[in-house]
C-alpha cells in the first residue's frame, strides 16, 4: 500500500509539474515583457537621443531590465527562498551571462551584418529570454 501511494505521488507530481512550469513560464513572459520594455526604452533613449555607443547603451539598458525583472520575478513568478541577497547575486550572474550573449548577438548582427540596432536587440532578447528562464529556474529559485 505504501509503495502504491509513492507511485501515485510520483505520477501526480509528473502530471502537475509541466502545468506549473507552463504557467510559471507565462508569468515569466509577462515579467520579462515588462523588463524588456524598460530595457528597450532605456536603449532607445540612450542610443537615439543621447547618441551613446550602442554597445554601452545596451549594457546600461540591460542592467535596468535586470533590476526590473528581478523585482517582478521575486514578487510574482518564482517562490523566493528568503535569501534575497544571494538570489540577486545568482540572478545577476545569470543575467551577466545573458548580457554577454546580448552583446555578442548585437555586435554580430548590427556591426557585422548591418542589421538595425533595435532589430538586432529584439533577436537577442528572444534568445536570452529562454537562457535566463531556465538558468534562473534551475539556479536561483530552486527549492
Amino acid at each position: 500500500m505504501k509503495n502504491k501511494m509513492r507511485v501515485e505521488n510520483i505520477k501526480e507530481f509528473i502530471k502537475k509539474k509541466p502545468e506549473k512550469t507552463f504557467y510559471q513560464f507565462l508569468r515569466y513572459l509577462v515579467a520579462g515583457g515588462t523588463a524588456t520594455l524598460v530595457d528597450l526604452s532605456v536603449l532607445f533613449v540612450l542610443y537615439q537621443f543621447l547618441h551613446i555607443n550602442h554597445l554601452i547603451a545596451a549594457a546600461v539598458s540591460y542592467c535596468c531590465g535586470i533590476l526590473t525583472n528581478f523585482t517582478i520575478n521575486v514578487l510574482f513568478v518564482f517562490e523566493s527562498t528568503g535569501k534575497i541577497k544571494k538570489e540577486f547575486v545568482i540572478f545577476a550572474s545569470v543575467g551577466a551571462i545573458g548580457l554577454l550573449w546580448t552583446e555578442l548577438i548585437l555586435w554580430s548582427l548590427s556591426d557585422k551584418l548591418g542589421i538595425p540596432v533595435m532589430l538586432a536587440k529584439m533577436v537577442a532578447v528572444i534568445f536570452v529570454l529562454f537562457w535566463n528562464f531556465f538558468m534562473r529556474k534551475k539556479l536561483v529559485f530552486r527549492k
